[in-house]
């Protein structure tokens, strides 16, 4: 029975700000690098095979502290841009208090939580989960059938598309799903890789 945990990164510098971050490169805060570490204390019984990561650096540091802390630093990591997080175009650097006020609360959150519509010059969740479930599909789900157990460690949006797949969830119902920084969701399969529990560790 093979099994899949998946992390978003800790808190970033751009979080702390309350900035739109997207696909921008930014670091993890000393608060960032605490949740990575008490993330890896949540999982450290759990034993990997492989780990993947995007390609941008917050999630990076946070799989390096969290395979530093369950001693698994010499298992295998990928990194691949299908998992980075959703690019914000226009809004990437923006404080998103003033982006309200400029365009309203409304419409910031359409931006936010919608499947469907893209910010400007930006891509939508329906993008991203085009891009990061197709590459699951190919390179990760294979591993799991073959009973290897996998270590995710992204972003909010990468993984809330990831979630729609696994956990087969609605547009709808995604509108209103956000996942923490540094909370692992721990995914159970049996061999036939059905899924039998979601555990929020």
């Amino acid at each position: 029975m093979a099994f899949l945990t998946f992390i978003r990164h800790g808190q970033s510098t751009y979080n702390l700000a309350n900035l739109f971050t997207g696909n921008l490169d930014v670091p993890l805060t000393i608060l960032g690098e605490a949740e990575a570490l008490a993330a890896g204390k949540k999982i450290k019984d759990f034993k990997y095979n492989i780990a993947y990561t995007s390609e941008l650096i917050r999630a990076q540091e946070t799989l390096r502290i969290i395979l530093a802390e369950i001693e698994q630093t010499g298992i295998p990591v990928i990194k691949n841009a299908a998992l980075n997080e959703r690019m914000y175009g226009d809004l990437q650097g923006l404080n998103k208090a003033e982006t309200s006020a400029k365009y309203g609360d409304a419409q910031v959150e359409i931006w936010r939580r919608s499947y469907a519509v893209r910010p400007p010059g930006g891509e939508s969740l329906e993008d991203t989960f085009n891009r990061t479930v197709p590459y699951y599909r190919s390179a990760i789900e294979p591993r799991l059938k073959s009973g290897e157990n996998i270590l995710i460690v992204a972003h909010g949006n990468s993984l809330r598309a990831l979630m729609m797949y696994l956990e087969k969830i609605s547009k709808e119902e995604i509108e209103h799903i956000n996942i923490p920084t540094g909370v692992p969701r721990h995914y159970n399969f049996n061999s036939h890789l059905k899924l039998i529990s979601v555990i929020e560790l």
